[in-house]
């Protein structure tokens, strides 16, 4: 039996660890759908057109540790913006979402585009600066020379891209379940999302 968990959100706000936590909890299989985009940008990177980089993409090219650097998530948020190449993705992300045993998914348009009728609909936010916040900490701690004031530029401006392009835009689906974790930590943002999660099950 199926049973999808949409979750969606900007970058640094939690829904990753959130989205992991959720899908152990209930035995579910989980899709980080970022990591799409970020494989993408990366064959970008190394000299592939985009288009012709999302619709050859390889499920084991999303098990690449330099997928986290600044420069692929920046590769990322401009491949993403392009329609074509979300269209590559969709049927990847909509077959995982209806595997038998339960599904999460997390990323920007879970809930509007790629599962708008997924029964569990969260959007994981938080403040742009507390974003910041968590994303250099975590930058920090890879031993990457970064400034919080780059880092708060950085989210600003991914944040403004995500929100205003023409497709898919980063938006809570009307039915979205509304998560701020600006002032949680992430065991009561864990708890918070299960509940939820939980409660739509019932």
């Amino acid at each position: 039996m199926s049973f999808t968990v949409a979750i969606d959100g900007p970058a640094a706000a939690g829904k990753g660890t959130i989205s992991k936590a959720v899908a152990a909890h209930f035995g579910f299989a989980h899709l980080d759908t970022g990591l799409l985009y970020r494989a993408v940008g990366a064959k970008v990177i190394a000299g592939a057109e985009p288009i012709a980089a999302a619709e050859t993409l390889d499920p084991v090219e999303l098990e690449n540790d330099r997928l986290r650097t600044p420069e692929v998530a920046q590769a990322a948020s401009e491949v993403a913006v392009i329609p074509q190449v979300r269209d590559a993705l969709i049927a990847f992300q909509r077959t995982f979402a209806a595997r038998d045993g339960g599904a999460v998914l997390d990323g920007r348009d879970i809930g509007t585009v790629i599962c708008p009728d997924a029964p569990a609909k969260l959007f994981v936010t938080a403040s742009a600066e507390c974003r910041a916040e968590r994303r250099f900490q975590e930058l920090l701690g890879k031993g990457m020379d970064v400034s919080l004031e780059q880092v708060i530029a950085d989210v600003k401006e991914r944040d403004a891209r995500d929100r205003s392009r023409a497709t898919a835009p980063l938006l809570p689906a009307e039915d979205a379940v509304l998560l701020d974790t600006s002032d949680l930590t992430i065991d009561e943002a864990i708890a918070a999302a299960i509940n939820i999660v939980q409660n739509a099950r019932s």
